[in-house]
């Protein structure tokens, strides 16, 4: 008797010590949905390592975001003080470079059908969305593996997602190739839950304004050589205008120098490398030169598309949002604009054009996300 009420006790310690240890996925899964989607809003900083091209790049990101709608998404190259950011607020979603001026408006739901890594509430929504995500524990972490939500997914389908088990906060995204290869790394720095900002803060206007240029030592060398030259003027008259003259002369002479400089600094050409069968460069058009210098590729056979090239206009003095058609695309190295038959970004000075009747918006972005600059000419 006394054996089998110990036998008894064992059973039940043991179930209890189960019940107790690993948690089932979902348990896990409705335990991030509360913290990560209830909060009224978080900031975030992170670092992106982007490993797709020939050689890893550095990015940091940073992320505030307010419910229901207000987002601002700031992204930096490493070593380049120049940001670009997503912005949506009561208005529209916005993409603003701010060291060059430009401002781009679109009529979009991003980023709810469009899932970004840096977003801890996407990845909430992408860990329920997939019904066939696992989840593995570790001594330290959750690791989620599921499928990605966003304009990538075809060339990077899958994501692992690093949970702590003590904060129940994102440490790591992984976004895989399709042999599991980690491609793009999202490192996470400092998530703040709860935080929350005014409606202002999420305003384009407020963030489009590129940063005013610091008076330096040439400015006030050329402000005092103003004032001289003017006292100069009023002592020796005739004598002065002719120095003028020849200083005019000078002046213009340079200006010519330095225009055929520019005139000479064409961009360079980008290809696509693919490795896509029974598709081929059938023309290449190079119309004008210098600054009105554009290139058109024309692809063809199994798939059929053109792209444009050209040097990116330079924006007006006032700050204006520009209409644009699509969605915000995030191409990794700059945020573009997608609709079902095209895609448009801007990178290093060059303005690109994509467009195709044929290619899926994944294929597109897999295009564009392949270009090599040939060598200089």
């Amino acid at each position: 008797m006394r054996s089998r009420i110990l036998a008894g006790m064992l059973i039940v310690l043991a179930l209890l010590v189960s019940a107790c240890g690993a948690q089932s996925k979902e348990d896990v899964m409705k335990k991030l949905s509360g913290k990560w989607t209830d909060a009224k809003g978080y900031e975030l900083t992170a670092v992106m390592e982007i490993r797709t091209g020939q050689e890893p790049r550095l990015y940091d990101v940073e992320v505030w975001h307010t419910k229901p709608d207000y987002y601002r998404v700031s992204v930096t190259q490493d070593g380049s003080e120049e940001a670009q950011m997503i912005l949506r607020n009561k208005e529209g979603v916005f993409v603003v470079t701010p060291a060059v001026g430009k401002t781009y408006k679109f009529q979009s739901d991003w980023p709810e059908k469009n899932s970004q890594a840096y977003l801890i509430g996407a990845l909430a929504e992408d860990i329920r969305a997939d019904k066939k995500a696992t989840m593995k524990e570790e001594e330290k972490e959750y690791v989620f593996e599921t499928a990605t939500r966003n304009n990538h997914r075809k060339m990077l389908p899958y994501q692992r997602i690093h949970i702590d088990k003590k904060s129940l906060l994102p440490v790591k995204v992984s976004v895989l190739d399709e042999n599991k290869e980690e491609q793009i790394k999202i490192s996470f720095k400092k998530i703040s839950l709860g935080t929350e900002r005014d409606a202002a803060d999420y305003a384009a206007e407020k963030h489009a304004a590129p940063p005013k240029e610091k008076p330096g030592k040439d400015a006030g060398a050329a402000a005092a050589d103003d004032d001289g030259e003017e006292a100069e003027d009023e002592e020796s008259g005739e004598e002065k205008d002719g120095e003028s003259s020849t200083e005019e002369s000078a002046d213009e002479e340079g200006d010519e120098e330095a225009g055929a400089e520019m005139d000479g600094e064409e961009f360079r050409t980008s290809y696509p490398v693919l490795k896509w069968e029974g598709v081929d460069l059938l023309e290449e058009e190079v119309v004008g030169k210098g600054d009105d210098k554009r290139v058109y590729l024309t692809f063809g056979g199994e798939k059929e598309f053109i792209l444009v090239q050209e040097k990116a206009a330079a924006p007006a003095e006032t700050v204006v949002p520009v209409f644009a058609e699509g969605d915000p695309a995030d191409l990794g190295f700059t945020i573009g604009a997608i609709t079902d038959n095209s895609v448009s970004w801007e990178q290093a000075g060059v303005s690109y054009f994509l467009a195709s009747n044929g290619l899926t918006r994944e294929e597109m972005v897999e295009v564009a996300t392949s270009l090599i600059q040939s060598e200089q000419k």
